[in-house]
């Protein structure tokens, strides 16, 4: 007799749902399905991160990020002070149990895995990264909360994805899906989380995965007004242009911010490099990096306490022209400082917050100037804070699409589009003059991973020399005394290698083919397995760069 329990669904998604998604892709309906379930997820995951910060927040601080600042300035300094050093040593601890390099995972990461990895990523590196940013953020920490949730939502789809066994443009779709829902979940903002995904992880706008994608961000969205309830993350006051004539001072305020983005990442980076450089030559243990970072910040703190946190408090301050002009300088300058010793220091948190944060603070000073110099055809200084949050924040991340739509949609104000799309055009075009187009793609270039350029650059990469080698049993391998020779002539490949490596040491070389070989502890080679022949290679590439084009433009 037939069973009236309806099937699992895990039994669901080995038979026939797989073989659905598997023959038609995000155009199943299964997959809508899925998309919406990882929305969800994410969505959920999301909420949790940020109100466990606000719960810890007011615990530590008695107040969450809202009124964090004003809160701090009355706690006892020394309070201040050993706050972020504790939570420093925490995250070291976690960092240096759960990660192999004790270092925190980021949005770059899921670029990378996008591009590179099939659309996943490391999953316990991933969960202790979202634990170490939750104890950063929660305890002075001066970094934002969106890097974080977007690679937890990463790790979610990741782990579906291996799951069902998906290939890697599904588990690229997925990847997107759970990636929009945390962007849209974060900020209410669904239309921003949907381009977000598409402009910065998966790098292009297929119509495929546009619907799977929105499906998951609305989700996200719906979760988040659960949360939070239907409401803007700040409540501001209609702004409009006195006249077109004041359009032009949008486009200075657009290059002061890409200059100042610029300054921002790079200070990140020098950071950077000069705590690996006392790490090694103090030989200063890992775990201990993140708490020395934060006694700086608690230090820098005491004086300063608005660098805590994310920093919402003081946008909202510079979005209602609340600070003076000398105070926003003097604040811009001391929250890049804090953001690059946060960031060296490993300690976890995202980059984006701290831009808007910046922006804000760079627009509002510009406009102090602006209404002073020309106060009869300038509007308010607010308006100038708000051009500026979203010039540097789209400066940082290299999208300027969906950093326009996320300054619309965290604030109400669609009446001031002109003036914050000149200014983000012109910020994110001087910005990508100095680094690999955003913050993130000059981070994976920093560690020889060049995404940039588009997949023709990155594509050899993917493609291991190992899969396309013709073994030692192959009919057509080649002559064994030829490929000695080669290999005497320091004309070989490494097995583990990939074409990035193989295929320019065909170029200005005659061979059909070369070597492929095993190597010692030296690097040596040690042993034959087989040839690579280079019409393989060009062959191979040539399939991937079409599966990318078909995927594209889908």
């Amino acid at each position: 007799m037939a069973s009236n329990h309806p099937r699992p669904v895990s039994r669901l998604l080995n038979r026939k749902g797989l073989q659905s998604i598997r023959k038609d892709g995000a155009n199943s309906l299964v997959f809508w399905t899925l998309a919406l379930i990882i929305g969800c997820a994410a969505g959920w995951a999301t909420l949790a991160f940020r109100v466990g910060i606000a719960t810890l927040q007011e615990h530590i601080y008695g107040e969450s990020d809202v009124q964090l600042a004003s809160a701090a300035s009355q706690l006892p300094w020394f309070w201040v002070l050993m706050v972020p050093v504790v939570g420093g040593l925490i995250v070291g601890f976690i960092l240096q149990r759960f990660t192999p390099d004790g270092r925190v995972r980021t949005v770059a990461h899921v670029i990378e895995g996008a591009a590179l990895h099939n659309g996943k990523v490391e999953g316990k590196a991933g969960l202790a990264s979202a634990l170490a940013s939750f104890i950063t953020l929660s305890t002075g920490g001066s970094s934002g909360r969106e890097g974080p949730v977007v690679h937890l939502a990463a790790v979610i789809s990741s782990k579906v994805s291996r799951l069902i066994k998906a290939d890697g443009i599904t588990a690229r779709d997925l990847l997107g899906c759970a990636v929009a829902s945390a962007v849209a979940a974060s900020f209410n903002a669904p239309i921003a989380g949907t381009i977000f995904a598409m402009e910065v992880i998966l790098r292009h706008y297929a119509v495929h995965s546009f619907g799977p994608i929105v499906i998951a961000a609305v989700s996200g969205a719906l979760i988040s007004r659960f949360g939070y309830g239907d409401i803007t993350e700040f409540s501001l006051p209609a702004h409009e242009l006195e006249f077109y004539v004041e359009l032009p001072a949008f486009v200075l305020l657009g290059l002061l911010c890409g200059l100042v983005s610029v300054v921002m990442m790079q200070a990140i980076f020098f950071a950077e490099d000069r705590g690996d450089r006392w790490q090694q030559q103090f030989k200063i243990p890992g775990w201990l990096r993140p708490g020395i970072a934060g006694l700086m910040l608690g230090a820098m703190a005491i004086f300063v306490p608005n660098i805590i946190g994310v920093g919402y408090e003081t946008i909202f301050l510079a979005l209602t022209a609340k600070i003076t002009f000398w105070a926003a300088v003097g604040l811009a300058i001391v929250k890049v400082a804090a953001v690059a010793v946060t960031m060296a220091g490993r300690m976890g948190g995202g980059a984006f917050s701290p831009a808007l944060m910046l922006g804000a603070l760079t627009g509002l000073a510009f406009g102090w100037v602006a209404t002073a110099v020309f106060p009869s055809v300038s509007g308010t200084q607010s308006l100038y804070a708000l051009a500026g949050m979203g010039a540097v924040g789209a400066a940082v991340l290299g999208a300027p699409i969906s950093t326009t739509l996320i300054v619309f949609e965290m604030t109400g104000d669609w009446q001031i589009g002109l003036a914050v799309m000149l200014a983000v055009a012109f910020s994110t075009t001087l910005a990508s003059k100095f680094v690999a187009r955003s913050f993130f793609l000059e981070q994976l270039e920093r560690r020889g991973v060049r995404l940039a350029a588009g997949p023709q650059a990155y594509l050899l990469a993917t493609i291991p020399v190992s899969d396309l080698m013709r073994g030692l049993d192959h009919p057509r391998m080649g002559s064994t005394e030829r490929c000695e020779a080669l290999i005497a002539e320091d004309c070989y490949v490494v097995a583990s290698s990939s074409l990035e490596v193989a295929l320019p040491l065909f170029d200005g070389a005659k061979h059909q083919f070369l070597p492929v070989v095993s190597t010692d502890e030296t690097g040596a080679p040690e042993e034959l397995l087989g040839t690579l022949f280079q019409v393989d290679a060009l062959r191979a590439y040539s399939e991937a760069m079409a599966e990318t084009v078909r995927e594209q433009h889908a």
